[in-house]
């Protein structure tokens, strides 16, 4: 793996290399960390990469690697920068024979995401979005339950995403995450609904397997003189007649990362909290049953993606590593001419646009009076 972003003093960076590297499927062996030379460099040092793996820009990176042996140089390359940096350096891979895992949003903009879709198809490369809230066992647990009817016809979603670390301007407080989070030039057209919205947007998709078809959005920016959004509560239509309630905020005063979703069909109902992933609730009118990992009789997929013997807490880390390891063994199989086993599944290309549209479509809505507008394509 090559890393571009992720100096020293970033915060995912790090998340993502301690994922790439719990199953011992992948190794760092390159990166451009930071657009300053000296932190990059510092970075490198800190990670004990050689100095001539150590690079002064993407392009540099991409281009000295693809002139290596194959067997030394770089086989994908993950992107953890700013939004606005996500786009040219998974072009340039790409264009240059590498996969790519790259950090969410996949762009900045809608058109960008769908060009990036059309050279991903022609390169037939690996492409994986780090969706990470998709890679927890109960999450897994909760889609196939619902793809085997469980639930039975769904009738209506609810998922909740707040946050409080927004409640004051802190981006005028010299704090880089805020910073450049609430800078439309680098975050894109959204603030909160582009950061986290789009997490409560893929999870309800991906766990309930129905898509958004239409929408109804109010965005607010409630702290003064802030430039996006940093609230917003979105109704939803879902195809197959289902109805949802999406809600995203960074001002809820006290709160952690507090991602919830309930999805309820005509047999009964399930509830998932990310801060406490282990617990499953499947709840019917004659009472509730606790679903918890390598515990009785679970999907396949749930048993997949669960590490620890019944009783041992996993999480955040844990989940981003499940879909750093299953992008890992579909870069093998890539690698060998084989089709990838579906059981280790990974958001992609497709996912990425759905979340631009989602964007988008926000926008929209709450840019009308008309309110009710139909999900951008």
């Amino acid at each position: 793996m090559g890393m571009v972003g992720g100096g020293l003093d970033a915060f995912i960076g790090a998340v993502h290399r301690r994922a790439a590297g719990f199953d011992g499927e992948i190794e760092l062996v390159c990166g451009c960390f930071s657009s300053s030379p000296d932190k990059s460099k510092a970075t490198g040092h800190a990670l004990y990469l050689p100095e001539n793996r150590v690079y002064t820009s993407f392009e540099e990176m991409i281009t000295t690697e693809k002139s290596l042996p194959e067997g030394e140089r770089m086989d994908f390359l993950s992107i953890v920068t700013p939004n606005h940096m996500h786009f040219p350096p998974a072009k340039m891979a790409l264009e240059n024979g590498f996969h790519v895992m790259c950090d969410k949003p996949m762009t900045l903009t809608l058109d960008e995401a769908k060009e990036l879709a059309d050279i991903v198809e022609m390169s037939g490369l690996v492409f994986g979005l780090t969706h990470n809230y998709t890679g927890y066992p109960m999450v897994k647990e909760a889609r196939a339950m619902i793809k085997n009817g469980i639930l039975g016809e769904l009738r209506k979603v609810v998922v909740e995403y707040p946050q409080g670390w927004l409640s004051k301007k802190e981006e005028d407080n010299n704090y880089k995450q805020a910073i450049w989070r609430t800078d439309p030039a680098k975050s894109g057209a959204a603030g909160c609904m582009g950061d986290i919205g789009t997490h409560a947007e893929n999870l309800a998709e991906y766990i309930t397997g129905l898509k958004i078809t239409e929408l109804c959005a109010d965005l607010t920016s409630f702290v003064p003189g802030r430039q996006l959004d940093d609230d917003g509560n979105v109704l939803l239509h879902f195809e197959g007649g289902a109805k949802g309630v999406l809600h995203a905020s960074q001002i809820a005063n006290g709160e952690e990362n507090a991602l919830k979703i309930y999805v309820y069909g005509e047999l009964g109902g399930l509830e998932w909290h990310q801060m406490e992933p282990n617990t499953l609730k499947y709840k019917t009118q004659e009472g509730q049953r606790i679903i918890r990992p390598n515990v009785g009789t679970l999907s396949e997929s749930a048993k997949a993606h669960w590490r620890m013997p019944a009783g041992h807490p996993e999480g955040f880390f844990e989940a981003f590593a499940n879909l750093y390891r299953n992008f890992a063994y579909a870069v093998k199989a890539h690698m060998e001419g084989r089709d990838p086993d579906p059981l280790y599944d990974f958001p992609g290309v497709a996912d990425g646009i759905r979340g631009l549209a989602f964007i988008d479509t926000v926008i929209a809505s709450n840019s009308t009076e008309t309110k009710w507008t139909k999900f951008i394509q």
